[in-house]
């Protein structure tokens, strides 16, 4: 059994690396897509290699409120209430999801305008150190993990277990997993605040730590830069990021960025410890040296959990996925 793909059109608002490239691989695959960039340079490189685009922000939201489109909100974090004010206005029936790298804080903007009844929020995680039209290619979700989030079910089913889910939520999150395996990716359920735990220890943390390893090096002076080699280039490839889209996660997920700054912190404490005293960093060592080999074996091993949404029970396989990292396929008995 494999997901049920919905026809229903997307609308993209923003279209830089993240939604450029989604804009490009739905073309490709014959998927009606079109996209708003407040850039009209930008607007206009889409246009003039076939893509649909405008600079009209009110008229795109129009059009996806006519087509009865899922509205994707590929904006940083710091224009989505007025995304989501626009939206309100010129798209009141569209369901909506994001691709922000964090989920707490754009659950917290969508419960403000009083949307959550069709929000299902999204993360591919997928992009580079580059940005903008330009960065855009073919193939950037394939075989990447697709987070999906599912904060409204699981709060309703909290506040009472017989709840029935608005049919808007529920046809929300088939557009949003159809999307996602549209484009190759391997759709992962997780509640917002995991989600954001889980991200700032493998998303946003390595990008700090590549910003103190660059800022290290270079502070050395001129011998060490002349010696730097793929150690110093792999380990801070990520440092290239412009400091503008690492800050706009970091500053929206503090209390799970500070949680796991504070265990970075307190291993290279103990390591520094262990060398004034024994003359050797063994246990942080070995420690990396494992927990990396089991990332190794692990990757691209997610196991599969298959949900029916006509199941009484299909809460609990999200559930059960989110806690085991495991994707999902999503279908529907007929």
């Amino acid at each position: 059994m494999t997901t049920q793909l919905t026809s229903t059109p997307i609308c993209i608002l923003g279209l830089g690396l993240i939604g450029g490239s989604m804009l490009r691989d739905l073309k490709d695959a014959g998927h009606p897509a079109f996209g708003w960039n407040r850039s009209s340079e930008t607007v206009d490189a889409a246009v003039s290699e076939g893509y649909d685009a405008s600079a009209d922000l009110d008229a795109t939201l129009q059009r996806a409120q006519d087509e009865k489109a899922l509205i994707v909100i590929g904006t940083p974090m710091t224009v989505v209430g007025r995304m989501l004010d626009a939206i309100a206005e010129h798209a009141p029936d569209c369901g909506i999801t994001d691709v922000v790298s964090v989920k707490t804080a754009v659950l917290d903007a969508v419960r403000e305008h009083n949307m959550q009844y069709r929000y299902v929020g999204a993360h591919p995680m997928a992009g580079s150190a580059k940005s903008g039209w330009d960065a855009t290619v073919t193939g950037l979700f394939y075989g990447a993990p697709w987070v999906i989030t599912y904060d409204l079910a699981e709060e309703m089913a909290e506040d009472d277990i017989d709840a029935e889910l608005p049919e808007s939520w529920l046809q929300t999150f088939r557009d949003v997993v159809s999307l996602g395996t549209r484009l190759g990716s391997e759709i992962v359920p997780a509640r917002s605040l995991a989600h954001d735990r889980a991200v700032a220890k493998i998303s946003h943390m390595p990008h700090l730590v590549a910003y103190a390893v660059a800022v290290t090096g270079d502070a050395g002076g001129q011998l060490p830069m002349s010696l730097a080699a793929g150690s110093f280039r792999d380990g801070t490839r990520v440092a290239a990021a412009e400091p503008d889209m690492v800050l706009s996660w970091c500053d929206n997920n503090v209390e799970p960025v500070l949680g796991a700054l504070d265990e970075v912190i307190e291993l290279l404490t103990d390591a520094r410890t262990e060398l004034t005293t024994d003359g050797t960093a063994t246990r942080l060592s070995q420690a990396g040296f494992d927990a990396r080999t089991r990332f190794e074996a692990r990757s691209g091993m997610r196991p599969v959990i298959r949900v029916s949404l006509n199941d009484d029970n299909w809460l609990d396989q999200l559930r059960h996925a989110e806690s085991i990292g495991g994707r999902i396929d999503v279908f529907e008995n007929t």
